[in-house]
């Protein structure tokens, strides 16, 4: 399946097939009509203790909350698949795409590029 990851706040592009966003909270500024948003996975977003632990240290901690989140996904296979069946489903397509979207600033390092690496890893 075709996994991408980009901003919210860079609005929807014709390539983007379902749009999944991968924050436990909603991102300020965008409102839901406008955002085209087709799955909210806040149940698969980082716990609020590492999410606000990560938001502190920065992304020199990356590499830290990388290993953290990992774990937390450990525990969701369930979810986690049926999130890419309910994806290619949406999508039209079990090849995708999927664009996973991220309230964050920086693009390196968010938790949509950890999700999007274990996704890829399920799905291939």
């Amino acid at each position: 399946m075709k996994i991408e990851i980009k901003r919210v706040y860079d609005g929807h592009d014709g390539s983007d097939g379902c749009r999944v966003l991968v924050d436990r909270l909603w991102p300020r500024g965008v409102k839901k009509q406008e955002a085209e948003v087709d799955i909210w996975a806040k149940e698969i977003a980082p716990s609020d203790g590492l999410r606000r632990e990560f938001h502190e240290l920065g992304p020199d901690s990356f590499d830290e909350f990388r290993d953290h989140y990992r774990e937390e996904l450990a525990s969701c296979d369930d979810e986690l698949k049926k999130l890419l069946g309910d994806a290619a489903e949406i999508a039209g397509d079990p090849e995708g795409p999927v664009t996973l979207l991220f309230a964050s600033k920086d693009v390196k390092h968010n938790n949509a590029v950890v999700l999007a690496e274990v996704l890829r890893s399920i799905d291939g």
